[in-house]
């Protein structure tokens, strides 16, 4: 049963009932809740922000784990791009100039990887840090683009290496004969007397004065294209072929040590120096032909003399003197 209250009225001298109106009730219920409303609402901010819940703390640990984790990728990443740097550093300025190659472009090194659309599954999920994600992606498409390019020139300098060592192999690099003293070389490439004709006739290779019988040598690796015996002419000769366009013959031999398709090697023993075909005298008539020309020898022969000698040699080809045989 509802308390009734009285207040005194000082007017009638009596005590008087109280009575509360509607519009009193709903005035003082709404001030009760508006108290109470502002009182939750403080205990829920300083809640929120001064004590946190358990799933919070664990969304927050999650959360510094992972910036802990993307921030040690993105080091290694920039690690990673810095020795990358480095090799691509070494590749243009090093291994590319010792075998003569251009350095990889710069617009080549840095193609791009691709748009957007390449993330497009990512894109369309809605991810709440597609943006780091998608940065870091991109990041890692690029390095190993530019390791896929560095693997692909290593790959070509590798081949470079491999061609360079059998095309130094292959060189006509020494003299054909021994000539201790440079008394051998008879005459030289260029315009010289002819032996038979008593005219000028160009002299497309160099002579090297010879008892018949002495030991002639491969000047570089490469396989006898053939041997060949004429009663006229270079008489018996051998042709050699080393490759990346390179033929050396060896005429007016007086006996073959090979036969056609056999693999020589360079100072290795092909045959004796001879008087066969066009020759007025024991000799060996030496030839170089590069890409189908034939050029002077002795721009060769650099691998067995000294500087000295190699002056000299050059002083006695360029004499305009008589050749020794028919060519």
């Amino acid at each position: 049963m509802a308390k009734i209250k009285y207040y005194y009225d000082t007017e009638s001298c009596r005590y008087e009932r109280i009575r509360v109106s509607g519009w009193d009730v709903f005035i003082n219920l709404m001030g009760f809740f508006m108290v109470s409303s502002i009182i939750g609402l403080s205990i829920f901010f300083i809640t929120d922000h001064y004590f946190e819940s358990p799933g919070k703390a664990v969304l927050r640990k999650e959360n510094e784990e992972l910036k802990l984790y993307y921030d040690i990728l993105e080091k290694d990443m920039k690690e990673v791009h810095q020795m990358l740097a480095v090799l691509e550093g070494r590749d243009d300025d090093i291994y590319r100039v010792i075998y003569g190659v251009e350095p990889i472009p710069d617009e080549i090194r840095a193609a791009g990887i691709g748009g957007a659309n390449k993330y497009r599954d990512l894109l369309e999920k809605g991810l709440r840090r597609e943006e780091l994600i998608i940065g870091s992606l991109q990041k890692i498409d690029y390095l190993k683009k530019q390791m896929y390019i560095q693997t692909r020139s290593y790959d070509e300098v590798m081949d470079m290496a491999k061609n360079r060592e059998e095309l130094l192999a292959s060189l006509p690099a020494i003299q054909p004969v021994s000539n201790t003293g440079l008394k051998r070389l008879a005459s030289g490439f260029g315009m010289r007397m002819h032996p038979i004709y008593k005219v000028k006739k160009m002299h497309t290779g160099t002579d090297f004065s010879l008892p018949t019988g002495t030991p002639v040598y491969a000047t570089g690796d490469g396989v006898i294209e053939f041997t060949k015996t004429k009663f006229s002419g270079y008489g018996k000769h051998i042709k050699i072929k080393h490759g990346f366009g390179y033929h050396t013959l060896y005429a007016h031999l007086s006996e073959f040590l090979v036969r056609p398709g056999q693999r020589v090697k360079r100072g290795q023993p092909i045959g004796y120096s001879g008087n066969t075909g066009g020759s007025t005298a024991p000799h060996l008539h030496y030839e170089v032909i590069k890409d189908g020309k034939k050029v002077n020898p002795v721009n060769y022969f650099y691998q067995d003399v000294t500087t000295e000698e190699y002056s000299e040699i050059l002083r006695l080809s360029s004499i305009e003197n008589q050749s020794l045989g028919n060519y």
